[in-house]
């Protein structure tokens, strides 16, 4: 069992061990990374997940989502997820994702892109994008580039560029 609760600023050192426990120093050098990079992960939408109590409480997961423009429309990354290697295919990660989905969607954000294992995420409704439809900051197998509306039809006008929103305009 599990709780998750918002990230706070204190949780910082506990999430980059668990990043780097889940992905490794590889993950600096994703086309995702080039999204966070000057960019700030909305708080409201930073997730923890933590197992135990007392001495006991173990971070065992971590999510973030990021604002993000996707074909000049707004919208958000979701990103990086990461669970304990000993305790995945448990629950914890699709936990974490209904949770921020539904935070997100009652906030109003109507798109979300993620790059990952299509199967996997497409547990929670995600699926991929069309080829060609949008274009990364950086390499990215198409067939892990994935999407999902949180509004329906909110996908369906968008094309083009991902990108950071500009410094200092929030979406």
């Amino acid at each position: 069992m599990f709780t998750i609760e918002l990230e706070r600023p204190e949780h910082a050192p506990e999430i980059e061990a668990l990043l780097d426990e889940a992905f490794g120093p590889g993950r600096y050098a994703k086309a995702a990374q080039r999204l966070r990079e000057g960019n700030t992960s909305i708080p409201e939408l930073s997730y923890v997940a933590y197992a135990g109590e007392g001495e006991a409480r173990e971070m065992i997961g971590a999510l973030s989502f990021w604002p993000i423009l996707i074909g000049g429309e707004p919208g958000l990354m979701l990103g990086p997820l990461a669970v304990k290697p000993q305790l995945r295919g448990k629950g914890c990660g699709i936990k974490l994702m209904e949770r921020g989905l539904a935070d997100a969607k009652a906030m109003g954000y109507r798109l979300v892109i993620l790059v990952g294992d299509a199967p996997y995420y497409a547990r929670v409704g995600f699926g991929p994008v069309p080829p060609g439809r949008l274009t990364m900051p950086g390499p990215v197998d198409p067939s892990r580039l994935l999407y999902r509306e949180l509004d329906l039809g909110a996908f369906s006008h968008v094309k083009g560029a991902v990108m950071k929103p500009p410094l200092g305009t929030a979406i």
